[in-house]
C-alpha cells in the first residue's frame, strides 16, 4: 500500500514509518518539522531507501497535501501530524485549534479530492478527561468530556471525521476511518534504531532517564498524597513499537465501502497493556534498569492530574486481534535506556 504519514519526522510518526517499511509498504512522510527531527528520517530511509519520499510541508496546507496523494497514488493516510503538549494547548488554544483541528479538514479536503479513502487517525485518551477510579479501566464508550484545548481539538478532529464518513455515505462514495486514543507512548524502536526526542521534554520516562544521565539535577513528582498504594499518580505505558504495529494493523484492516446503515459508533480503540504502573514504581524501574542513582524531589499536586488512568484495550484485541507484546516496565524502560545512553541529546548526539 501506498502511505502517506503526516508528522512522519515525529516520535511515534518514525516509528510508525518504520514499522510501516518493515512490513514492506511504500511511505511518503509529510513534516514541517517545527518538532520533528530530519534525522529521524534519514534512519528510516536506511530500511527501504526506494520505499520512502519525505516532504517537508504542513498538513495544513491542501495544495501541497493533494499533490502529494495525486503524485504518489496513495491509499491510505496515517494522521500524526498535531500539537501535543497540554500546558501549550492551555495557553495557545488558538495554535492547536488551527494545527490539530482546521489542519485535519485541510486534509480530509485534499483526500476527498485525490479520492483517498482510508484515513487512520492518532487521537488520544485525552479525550476522556479527568477520571476517577470508578471509571478505569476506560472503555472507548465511555463519556468524552475533554479538559484542555489539545483534548478538545482531538475530540473535534473525532467528530470531523465522523460527519466525513456519514456525508461520504450519503454521497455513495466508499470511505474507512479510524482513531486510535492512546495512552502514555514509552519506550524506543526495540531495533535500536529510533528514539524519543522532544524539546521540551516532559514525558515522565525520558525525564527520569535525563536524570540519570544527569543531564537533569533530579526529578519532581507532582503529588504524593494520592489515595494509591504508594500516593503517586498511576498510568497506563504502551511501547511505542505496540503502538506502531496496531496502526500498521488498523490501517490493513480499513475497508472503504457505502454501508446502508450510519455507523452505530465511531470506529475508536484504546491503545494501552491494561494496567498501570505509578510514578514512584517508574522511578525504581529506572533505577534498577540504569544502575545509576535518581534523584527526587517531592512538589505538590498538578492540577489536572487524574489518579489513577489505564486502558481496557479489549475492543481492538477482539477486532483487530492486537494485543501489546511489551508489557513488562523492565523492558520498556530497557528499551529507552540503550537509545539514551547513546544518545543523550537526542538525535544531535549523532
Amino acid at each position: 500500500m501506498n502511505v502517506l504519514v503526516t508528522g512522519a519526522a515525529g516520535y511515534i510518526g518514525s516509528h510508525a514509518t518504520a514499522t510501516l517499511l518493515r512490513a514492506g509498504h511504500r511511505v511518503v512522510g509529510l513534516d514541517n518539522l517545527f518538532r520533528g527531527h530530519t534525522q529521524a528520517i534519514d534512519l528510516c530511509r536506511t530500511i527501504a531507501p526506494d520505499r520512502l519520499e519525505f516532504s517537508r510541508g504542513d498538513v495544513g496546507d491542501r495544495a501541497v497535501v493533494e499533490r502529494l496523494l495525486k503524485q504518489h497514488a496513495i491509499e491510505g493516510v496515517m494522521h500524526f501530524a498535531a500539537r501535543a503538549y497540554v500546558g501549550e494547548s492551555v495557553t495557545e488554544p488558538l495554535a492547536y485549534y488551527r494545527d490539530n483541528t482546521a489542519a485535519t479538514v485541510s486534509l480530509l479536503e485534499a483526500c476527498d479530492a485525490a479520492g483517498v479513502r482510508r484515513v487512520l487517525f492518532s487521537s488520544s485518551c485525552s479525550l476522556y478527561g479527568d477520571l476517577t477510579a470508578d471509571r478505569v479501566p476506560v472503555r472507548e464508550d465511555a463519556p468524552l468530556a475533554p479538559v484542555s484545548p489539545y483534548g478538545r481539538s482531538k475530540l473535534q478532529c473525532e467528530h470531523i471525521l465522523t460527519d466525513y464518513a456519514e456525508g461520504a455515505r450519503r454521497a455513495g462514495r466508499p470511505f474507512a476511518w479510524a482513531a486510535l486514543r492512546y495512552f502514555n507512548v514509552a519506550g524506543c524502536d526495540l531495533a535500536g534504531l529510533l528514539g524519543e526526542d522532544h524539546d521540551p521534554e516532559t514525558h515522565l520516562i525520558p525525564v527520569v532517564l535525563q536524570a540519570a544521565l544527569g543531564i537533569r539535577p533530579h526529578v519532581t513528582v507532582f503529588g504524593t498524597d494520592y489515595p494509591t498504594p504508594d500516593g503517586t499518580c498511576i498510568r497506563d505505558y504502551v511501547h511505542v513499537n505496540d503502538l506502531a504495529d496496531a496502526h500498521l494493523r488498523a490501517l490493513e484492516s480499513l475497508r472503504p465501502s457505502v454501508p446502508d446503515q450510519p455507523a452505530d459508533r465511531t470506529p475508536a480503540f484504546n491503545l494501552g497493556i491494561g494496567r498501570g504502573y505509578s510514578v514512584r514504581e517508574i522511578i525504581q524501574t529506572a533505577r534498577r534498569v540504569t544502575g545509576r542513582d535518581i534523584r527526587v524531589v517531592e512538589g505538590p499536586r498538578r492540577a489536572g492530574d487524574a489518579t489513577l488512568v489505564f486502558a481496557d484495550p479489549s475492543r481492538i484485541a477482539t477486532e483487530l486481534g492486537w494485543r501489546a507484546k511489551v508489557t513488562s516496565l523492565d523492558d520498556i524502560i530497557a528499551s529507552a535506556w540503550r537509545w539514551f545512553e547513546k544518545h543523550p541529546r537526542g538525535y544531535a548526539s549523532a
